[in-house]
């Protein structure tokens, strides 16, 4: 078993466990740390791996939202449980969009989609449409205070200000998203078929739209990641297998590593991300996304070729 390999399987998963999350686009990321970081395998596994690593990710959903998403919970009721199975059925829904459209352009996607140029525009366009999505909502927040009625029987609290201030929207918990809502943001889900567009990132740019505060539209774009995902994992499982490759000693350690040290990286992240968008808006991210897609350019177009790496 080649330890370099494990070492740098564990770099990737701290990445992808990064990544997933948070609306950068961990495909981006993933295309500019493969220039760097090489590993000993076959291209068939690479492309398997980039794909099956995100499960370690998934799992840490189904871990910290257990409760959430388990229907047989001993301390819900029939009204709980009730609610469990409807929020499954939007999860369900919300993924039909991306299934149709995603698994029979899967290999279409990946052959023509899938380079430098594409995953940096989709990195800049998308972090300018966070900005501008986020001054909407700014704007649309201030006309709404203006319209609040005045006087101390209609003041809310300091902290309840805050916090309204900081996030807010029509839709304010995951049992006010409607099934309409729900596949709404499945549809925006299947932007993110196009490389570099980040799938957390489309479907919070779809709840924001679609009026979801950020909490909202971060927490159902977890939970939407648990069937895409496990569908996406297997489709590569699948055809990985298909084209009669076989995992060696050292494949089966890579695989583990990464998928371990993703889902350790992701409980941290996904902790992280549902306080900060309480409190925060999304423009940070969307620079930074503008940012990276100058960098993944500047390097494809000009620090490769220069070097001779093109």
């Amino acid at each position: 078993m080649n330890i370099i390999d494990l070492i740098k399987s564990a770099f990737l998963g701290l990445v992808e466990g990064i990544t997933e999350w948070l609306p950068i686009s961990s495909t981006g990321h993933m295309i500019l740390v493969d220039e760097f970081v090489k590993m000993d395998v076959s291209a068939e596994f690479w492309n398997m791996f980039l794909v099956v690593i995100q499960l370690g990710a998934i799992l840490s959903v189904c871990v910290l939202y257990f409760h959430q998403l388990n229907p047989f919970s001993p301390s819900k009721g029939r009204e709980g449980r009730r609610a469990t199975w409807n929020l499954w059925g939007k999860i369900v829904l919300g993924c039909i969009p991306a299934a149709a459209i995603g698994i029979p352009l899967s290999d279409f996607m990946d052959e023509h989609f899938y380079n430098s140029y594409v995953v940096a525009g989709a990195l800049i366009v998308y972090g300018i449409a966070f900005i501008a999505i986020e001054n909407w909502r700014a704007r649309k927040r201030s006309e709404l205070a203006v319209e609040r009625p005045r006087g101390a029987h209609f003041a809310p609290t300091a902290a309840g200000r805050a916090e309204q201030d900081a996030d807010f929207g029509a839709i304010s918990s995951i049992e006010d998203i409607s099934y309409k809502t729900a596949f709404g943001i499945g549809c925006f889900q299947v932007l993110s078929l196009v490389p570099g567009t980040s799938r957390s990132g489309s479907t919070i740019i779809g709840g924001l739209l679609l009026g979801c505060t950020r909490a909202v539209a971060a927490e159902f774009t977890f939970y939407l990641a648990i069937p895409v995902m496990f569908g996406a994992s297997l489709l590569k499982v699948v055809k990985f297998l298909l084209k009669g490759a076989a995992m060696g000693v050292n494949e089966w350690g890579i695989m583990a590593v990464g998928l371990v040290v993703a889902f350790v990286v992701s409980l941290a992240a996904i902790r992280w991300l549902t306080g900060f968008v309480r409190r925060h808006d999304f423009k940070v991210f969307g620079w930074y996304r503008i940012v990276l897609g100058i960098v993944v350019l500047a390097y494809f177009l000009v620090v490769a070729p220069a070097l001779g790496l093109a």
